[in-house]
């Protein structure tokens, strides 16, 4: 191995591309030696949150060491939360917003977020999701989404975008080129998104367009293979993507930045050390790091795989000079805009109000709403995908609880009704006898246990009121309320629904 591979100027400017995350709700010693070395940018997890002014004090603390370092955080304020994963998100997410389809409304919602991140020190947020959810059985995006019209996406991209910068905090538009026509989760295998190019160009760019129209300076590239434009490479890794695509088509000159490299979609094949010296190779500018793998010992050796791919001749010394000048810039960006705008405390209650909104109901709701009685609610629970955090709390049993005192729920996971350990006869319908019975669902059309469980109960009870909480879909049931969404906020508005408060 040559000594250039350890001279601190190179090893400076590897390590000035990463975007690592840390365990703990302090500063490791480690991050802050890694700042004073080079490192320009952190992203923070739930691992990371307690409240919104211990993370204040945790972003000071980083920044003690480079005030213009990037805070990031992977915040959708949907279902995937970080600010809130202890308590579940006061905001609804993408398609909810996409179901109401008031661009103002949208603005308004990014910019309580942008407020809430602002104040907490954070000036990179890896949201909004600008992808077109053309594939209902997509894994992994769905409510994410704004919704599965190009040209909805793209105007409430571009709002979201326009929302959460006018509180002083940078967007980030992803995943490029595209994750919503794809059906397998980019945290596990390698999605294909096999349209033609001239159907791309139409039904997943407009959003990214519209995003960048309204100011966007940083995109994230998706762990996905778009074989009309490279059939051999993942958008992440591919030269013909990110280049060609991404700069030169449509003319984008900011940060790319990685979706988390220890994905299985490139790790799988290529390693990480490997993955993340082809992407930047290919173009990327930042490698977001560490969701999964937070130890110092991952930093390190991608410190040293993207020194020495710089000392073999694999990465060019000039691109990863260029990558740390695009982080760089948008780290100067980032400052001078979150320096620019107050720091405003008031968090309003815009985020109930978009949920409340967001809310359809389908069926003789007159006969069963209000409900005439304390209810028993049936929650049925998917697994979710590795960008939900296992901790957020989801549904409608609690919040109706607090409104309608003698309500009881029970909370059901297909390996319990696989097993035996729960019947729904002994579990759903027993207890709802001579009472309101409420079924709460979250994508039944996509998980067929949900589905056979939810026409059983039914079918014995016509008079079910059936909450579903994630894509829409034809479901059974007298009364169906749908919620766009299975945030915090959106149980609460569910349960105002069904408890007559609204």
């Amino acid at each position: 191995m040559s000594d250039r591979t350890h001279s601190k100027e190179l090893r400076r400017l590897a390590r000035s591309v990463l975007q690592p995350g840390f365990v703990g709700t302090e500063a490791p010693d480690w991050v802050l030696r890694d700042i004073a070395e080079g490192l320009a940018s952190v992203v923070l997890f739930s691992r990371n949150i307690v409240s919104p002014q211990q993370v204040a004090q945790l972003t000071a603390q980083l920044r003690s060491e480079n005030p213009s370092l990037i805070i990031a955080i992977d915040e959708e304020a949907g279902d995937v939360t970080r600010m809130e994963s202890a308590v579940g998100s006061s905001r609804p997410g993408n398609y909810a917003l996409g179901a109401v389809d008031d661009v103002e409304l949208t603005e308004a919602v990014a910019r309580d977020l942008g407020r809430q991140l602002h104040l907490a020190g954070v000036n990179l947020d890896y949201a909004p999701s600008v992808d077109v959810n053309s594939n209902p059985d997509n894994p992994v995006i769905g409510v994410r989404s704004f919704g599965a019209d190009p040209e909805l996406v793209s105007r409430h991209a571009a709002a979201w975008v326009r929302g959460l910068q006018s509180a002083g905090v940078a967007a980030c538009a992803k995943h490029f080129p595209g994750h919503g026509d794809t059906a397998v989760d980019s945290h596990h295998g390698l999605p294909s998104y096999d349209a033609p190019a001239e159907e791309i160009a139409a039904q997943s760019l407009p959003p990214f367009r519209a995003a960048l129209a309204a100011g966007v300076r940083a995109v994230m590239s998706g762990h996905l293979l778009v074989p009309a434009h490279d059939p051999d490479l993942p958008a992440t890794l591919s030269p013909r993507i990110l280049g060609d695509l991404l700069r030169t088509e449509l003319g984008f000159d900011g940060l790319i930045v990685t979706d988390a490299i220890e994905m299985g979609a490139v790790t799988e094949r290529y390693g990480f050390g490997g993955a993340t010296v082809r992407a930047v190779a290919a173009g990327a500018d930042a490698v977001c790091v560490g969701g999964e793998h937070a130890e110092p010992e991952t930093a390190a050796t991608l410190v040293d795989a993207l020194a020495e791919a710089v000392v073999s001749g694999e990465l060019p010394e000039e691109r990863l000079a260029e990558a740390s000048k695009r982080v760089q810039d948008l780290a100067g960006w980032a400052t001078d805009l979150s320096r620019s705008v107050p720091v405003d405390p008031v968090i309003g209650d815009i985020g109930y109000t978009a949920a409340r909104r967001a809310v359809r109901i389908e069926g003789a709701a007159a006969d069963v709403l209000p409900l005439a009685a304390p209810p028993h609610v049936v929650e049925l629970v998917p697994a979710t995908h590795l960008a939900i955090a296992k901790e957020t709390p989801w549904g409608v049993g609690a919040p109706l609880r607090e409104r309608v005192p003698g309500t009881t729920f029970v909370r059901l996971h297909p390996e319990q009704l696989v097993s035996g350990e729960a019947r729904l006869d002994a579990h759903g319908l027993r207890p709802a006898v001579g009472r309101p019975l409420v079924v709460v669902v979250r994508d039944a059309a996509r998980n067929p246990w949900m589905a056979d469980a939810l026409a059983e109960l039914t079918r014995t009870r016509s008079d079910a009121i059936v909450v579903e909480m994630g894509l829409p879909a034809p479901v059974p049931g007298a009364v169906r309320i749908y919620t766009h969404g299975a945030t915090a906020a959106s149980g609460v508005a569910a349960a105002e629904v069904l408890a007559g408060a609204v």
